[in-house]
């Protein structure tokens, strides 16, 4: 199993180019099942949540043409050919993989789905999902592990108020209405910019969706969706993760091949913790800031702080001036990372939902074991500033989300290998 080896302590400079955000390319690739011709995607991330979301589509007659993946484009092709089954050994490894849900029972009026996999972070119950499906007109069971779907006279409009704002449950139903016969109306939906861009794709696809106002939209049921090429928005999440990287120890670190409209309600945040940058039109700046001040604050759904950035945040606020809480809304066992944390000389104590933060004098490298995917990144954060070698255990969870991060890294100054 690989392992990724750190030795703090050196300047990071140069350029880091960002790549495209794989939280809104999963969608869009599952949208490819709602047209029979061909979607073309480009700025597609070399992951691996990527290359399992690919066997999920190609085991549901989706043809991906990856002969272009060296340039970031594929392109998906359904063949509609009658297969609506999510065996569970793909499905297991990726809670997005429910994303192929609401697509099917849209075109194929059936599916069965097994049960999700993938980061262990709290419940994240397909609840949400089959509940507002159902009142599409959807019906389903459990049995054995899978999810079991149909929709036997067709979906149809209706309008639906989430319970509590879900980002894969507000995909999945965007998704299916567009197909549905008549109006649906999804109140209380999320606001990613990577379910913008959800929204964004289907349109031009010939979808009839209209966003009404913050949270609410608005689709008309089509006959049918058409090809389309699209270009995925780059990942607001790693933009983010190395704009700590360089405030910890950057000097003149540029991050290019952002999109600033995506991130800008955190810079403001990261501005009020005296983080040094300055940005240029797709580009940031960003140098090494010498106090970085405390902070409370919460983590919340888009435009509040990122869940995804939590655990990258407290690396930066164990080096502030004074003590800082954080508050985790969103996921309930997300703080995996701390004990971690503090084997190399972070001082962070939990309290349920709260984190608290104190100031740390310097952390020292140490063997270290990663619990997911933005766990994995902030311990390699600690490792960038860390005394001696920091060594990353599976780091198989950094794979699913950050492309390339240790060639990235290792490109402007960083000492760091995989093993």
């Amino acid at each position: 199993m690989d392992r990724i080896i750190i030795n703090g302590g050196q300047p990071l400079s140069g350029t880091i180019s960002i790549s495209g955000s794989k939280n809104a390319c999963l969608p869009i690739m599952a949208a490819s099942i709602l047209t029979d011709q061909n979607i073309n995607l480009s700025n597609v991330p070399n992951l691996e949540d990527i290359k399992t979301m690919s066997k999920v589509l190609t085991s549901l007659d989706v043809e991906v043409d990856t002969s272009k993946a060296s340039e970031n484009k594929i392109t998906l092709k359904y063949l509609n050919t009658g297969k609506s089954i999510a065996e569970y050994d793909l499905v297991r490894k990726m809670r997005a993989s429910i994303l192929v849900l609401g697509p099917l029972l849209a075109r194929k009026r059936h599916a069965s789905v097994s049960l999700p996999g993938g980061c262990a972070i709290g419940a994240r119950p397909v609840d949400l999902h089959l509940n507002a499906l159902a009142k599409l007109g959807a019906e389903f069971k459990l049995d054995r592990g899978y999810i079991e779907c149909s929709a036997p006279k067709g979906l149809k409009g209706e309008e639906i108020t989430f319970p509590t704002i879900s980002v894969g449950a507000t995909e999945s139903l965007i998704m299916a209405a567009t197909l549905a016969e008549g109006r649906t109306k999804l109140n209380n939906i999320a606001i990613e910019p990577e379910v913008i861009d959800l929204i964004h794709c289907l349109q031009s696809m010939g979808a009839k969706i209209e966003i009404t106002d913050q949270r609410t939209v608005i689709i008309e049921g089509v006959k049918e969706l058409f090809g389309t090429s699209h270009n995925i928005i780059s990942d607001r999440i790693e933009t983010l993760t190395y704009v700590i990287a360089g405030a910890l120890t950057g000097e003149n670190l540029k991050i290019e091949n952002i999109q600033l409209e995506h991130v800008s309600n955190v810079l403001e945040i990261f501005k009020s913790l005296n983080i040094d940058f300055s940005f240029n039109n797709s580009s940031l700046n960003i140098n090494k800031t010498k106090v970085f001040q405390g902070i409370e604050l919460e983590t919340r759904e888009y435009p509040g702080f990122p869940t995804d950035m939590q655990a990258q945040l407290m690396v930066l606020l164990s080096k502030a001036n004074s003590e800082s809480v954080i508050t985790e809304n969103i996921f309930e066992n997300r703080y995996m990372h701390v004990p971690e944390l503090n084997r190399m000389g972070a001082n962070i104590s939990v309290e349920g939902k709260k984190a608290i933060i104190k100031p740390s004098e310097k952390l020292i490298g140490a063997e270290v074991m990663a619990t997911d995917l933005r766990a994995s990144v902030s311990l390699i954060l600690a490792g960038l500033i860390a005394e001696g070698e920091t060594v990353v255990n599976r780091v198989y969870h950094l794979d699913r989300g950050y492309e390339q991060v240790e060639s990235k890294l290792k490109n402007v100054g960083a000492v760091i290998k995989r093993v």
